[in-house]
């Protein structure tokens, strides 16, 4: 995840954000960014978010519905490490 708030902890304390898989924990989330980013990883914090419930009117009535759920990962690299995610670009 790529947000304002995200950038300024990546920057001050080696802390970057990830939308993770619902089914996984934090042991997994550590190995696969160790794997993937040849990094460090000191902590994994993560948090559930609900959908937002969502209704609509329509000239056929009403529609409701609801957005997906999704797990959000925070991890502390140790000092030194950092991921750079706009390498690619």
């Amino acid at each position: 995840m790529v947000t304002e708030k995200l950038t300024i902890l990546g920057e001050k304390l080696n802390r970057y954000g990830f939308l993770v898989d619902l089914r996984s924990n934090k042991v997994e989330i550590k190995k696969a960014i160790e794997q993937m980013y040849g990094v460090t990883v000191v902590s994994v914090n993560t948090m559930n978010y609900m959908g937002k419930s969502k209704v609509r009117y329509t000239k056929t009535g009403f529609s409701s519905g609801r957005t997906n759920h999704f797990k959000k990962a925070v991890i502390t690299v140790k000092d030194g490490d950092t991921i750079d995610f706009f390498n690619n670009i």
